[in-house]
């Protein structure tokens, strides 16, 4: 399993340093509360004094892998601390067969792609209790198949695409203006009949190429097709991933700083920051999991970010996965993670 960040520093080859970590990281995953030396004597079983006890915690700190907060004299991990557990000394839980098998029901039942993606995405949030993410499907070609339009209401359009040959695609998206339900007709027909095969960053600059040709006596209907294709594309560019659960992290102490949380959330509305993450997951090897400040962008220094790749005939074509507080429960999330990410692989292929 391949992890993002950086080098791991300081030696702790030293096997008490190691048990007194990989406790104090699972005692502060599972309660949220600083450690102290008392209570890591206790869970290690270790047969050490606290005075042993507070030595090597202060080695720990020294190597910048625990720090103490302001308010307690307990510990808590730094990300390099986490990096370590993560790398090391985690116990990863398998899921049961039966959860497995959850899931691959709830992905199979999903109809088309848009679908799948959006139950992915709620699922992961649902089962983890953070914040599911899952891009949506990055092929190197993808080819306009055929196009229909149908009316929703005043100014709003169902875009139905098939491209790739049987990959379909369903986009509401908001006009300029009202649309006939035969106006709608005729663009759909327009760009069947001039589009069909082109990959769709093709299909603006045919459509402009066309308008320069007839630039004399420019047909409204190439026209109002042009506007059409306008909407379907830029949304298609806007449409980075899709996001579910993100009001789960509310639920965890250390992000319920109002000022954290709204710089947060303004993170993933603008999507900037998280797509550049995303991208670089999805050109790594296997499972990427950023920690803390790994991230690179300061909004996300109190989040980690677990991230598989999906594929279809062995192209990735996107990713998927959680984020959430660095303090998560890795042995759990990374396995469910890397399930639904094969269940959703295998689901687009049959898809």
């Amino acid at each position: 399993m391949s992890k993002a960040g950086k080098p791991q520093s300081g030696n702790l080859s030293a096997d008490r340093a190691q048990v007194l970590l990989k406790y104090l990281v699972e005692r502060y995953i599972r309660d949220g509360q600083p450690v102290g030396s008392r209570t890591l004597a206790k869970d290690s079983g270790l047969d050490l004094s606290p005075a042993t006890i507070r030595n090597v915690m202060a080695d720990l700190e020294d190597m910048g892998l625990i720090r103490s907060p302001h308010t307690s004299a307990g510990r808590v991990p730094t990300a390099k601390g986490y990096r370590i557990f993560v790398d090391s000394l985690l116990t990863i839980k398998p899921m049961r067969s039966q959860d497995v098998e959850n899931i691959r029901q709830k992905l199979t039942i999903s109809g088309n792609t848009d679908n799948l993606i959006s139950q992915a995405s709620d699922m992961l949030s649902r089962i983890t209790q953070l914040a599911g993410v899952v891009t949506l499907p990055r092929r190197e070609r993808v080819r306009l198949q055929h196009i229909e339009f149908l009316p929703l209401s005043t100014r709003r359009v169902l875009v139905i695409l098939v491209v790739n040959g049987q990959e379909v695609q369903n986009r509401v998206i908001d006009t300029e203006r009202e649309y006939s339900a035969s106006e709608l007709q005729q663009a759909a027909n327009y760009l069947n009949c001039e589009c069909a095969g082109l990959e769709l960053q093709d299909v603006r600059s045919r459509l402009l190429a066309s308008m320069q040709q007839a630039r004399d006596a420019m047909h409204h209907l190439m026209q109002e097709s042009m506007r059409i294709a306008d909407q379907i594309l830029d949304q298609r560019r806007d449409e980075d991933y899709v996001l579910a659960g993100q009001t789960n992290l509310m639920n965890y102490a250390e992000m319920c700083d109002i000022d954290k949380l709204r710089h947060l959330f303004h993170a993933f509305n603008t999507k900037r920051d998280i797509l550049h993450i995303l991208d670089q997951s999805i050109h790594a090897e296997g499972m990427q999991i950023f920690i803390g400040e790994e991230s690179g962008y300061q909004v996300l220094d109190e989040c980690s970010l677990v991230m598989a790749p999906y594929k279809v005939d062995n192209e990735v074509i996107g990713v998927l996965g959680v984020i959430g507080p660095t303090r998560m429960a890795y042995d759990r999330v990374i396995p469910i993670v890397d399930v639904t990410a094969k269940v959703l692989s295998a689901a687009l292929r049959q898809d």
